[in-house]
């Protein structure tokens, strides 16, 4: 219970620090507020959805250790039926709704970086769809009150979680690399710092989420219920704060456009320009001597420093 307090005292200072940051004028000429509003929905949405999640988890623990701690069988038994309140049916609900809205978030930001191509959001929205199926047959059963550690359902529904998230991140970080390799193609000395922050930014933040899934997976596979009820409250508050670390980035100017995603370096262009030039002799004010010339003038594609920092706008 300790972790979830930690992991929602931190939820909620970056939810609070993100609704500022969306507030306020973006920087770097980034264009943040045409999805602010959207924004905005999602950080209130997943706020009040995982602030309830949380409420109640609370309220449970203490009918486990003050209100019913005489029950039979002890706080252990009141853990492994978990299920068997109603009230904690409702943290389980908006905890699934909360994950379901975070993955759109994630499934969003993968289509603009790949520009919306059809080979990947294909995959990735069955995957989703397949999430949300399991989710709900998980909340199905969990509301007939069998004993949640027993659902093997939610085995499932982790993994295709998982699954979408490491899928994420390998996509993304791949294009951001295929783009700098193409940068670097044109510009010898092009600085390719942008890219590598962005890409460092979505690992880091699905590092943390995906490696405590992957233990909580583990433990429920192997019916280790305290790990398993440990990984159990915190995951999705673990999972908002990854979110928030990249809104936090987008409103501050620091994310990536479907321009950008779709910007194709220029290759060098030779342009000729001809004409005539005039003479005058010594000695005659009339005699003009016509001397066709070509100029031939090289221009290279150059971003400007603006343009290399990635115009900044709403990714997620």
């Amino acid at each position: 219970m300790m972790l979830l307090c930690v992991c929602y005292g931190i939820f909620f200072l970056l939810t609070v620090q993100a609704w500022i940051a969306l507030m306020q004028q973006p920087r770097y000429g980034g264009k943040i507020a045409d999805h602010r509003y959207a924004l905005l929905f999602y950080v209130f949405i997943t706020f009040v959805l995982g602030t309830t999640s949380f409420g109640v988890n609370v309220k449970y623990t203490e009918m486990i250790w003050i209100d019913l701690r005489d029950a039979p069988g002890g706080p252990l038994a009141l853990i492994e039926g978990y299920m068997s309140y109603r009230i904690n049916f409702i943290a389980l609900v908006t905890g699934h709704i909360q994950e379901w809205f975070m993955q759109v978030l994630l499934l969003h930001r993968c289509f603009v970086i790949w520009n919306w191509s059809r080979w990947v959001m294909v995959p990735m929205i069955t995957l989703y769809i397949t999430m949300i199926v399991f989710s709900i047959i998980v909340l199905v059963e969990a509301s007939t009150g069998v004993v949640f550690y027993n659902i093997i359902m939610e085995l499932a529904y982790l993994c295709v979680e998982v699954g979408l998230t490491v899928i994420y991140t390998v996509l993304v970080t791949n294009r951001l690399f295929v783009m700098r390799g193409r940068m670097r193609q044109v510009i010898a000395q092009y600085d390719s710092s942008t890219y590598d922050t962005i890409a460092l930014m979505v690992v880091e933040s699905a590092a943390l989420y995906t490696v405590f899934a992957i233990v909580f997976i583990v433990s429920f596979a192997m019916y280790s219920n305290g790990v398993t009820t440990l990984c159990f409250l915190s995951i999705g508050k673990i999972q908002g704060i990854a979110q928030l670390f990249i809104i936090i980035r987008v409103a501050r100017g620091r994310a990536v456009t479907r321009e950008w995603s779709t910007r194709t370096p220029a290759m060098p262009t030779a342009i000729a320009f001809s004409g005539t030039i005039s003479d005058l002799t010594e000695g005659t004010d009339n005699e003009r001597i016509g001397q066709p010339e070509q100029d031939v003038v090289e221009l290279y594609a150059r971003d400007s420093e603006k343009a290399t920092e990635v115009s900044m706008s709403a990714t997620v």
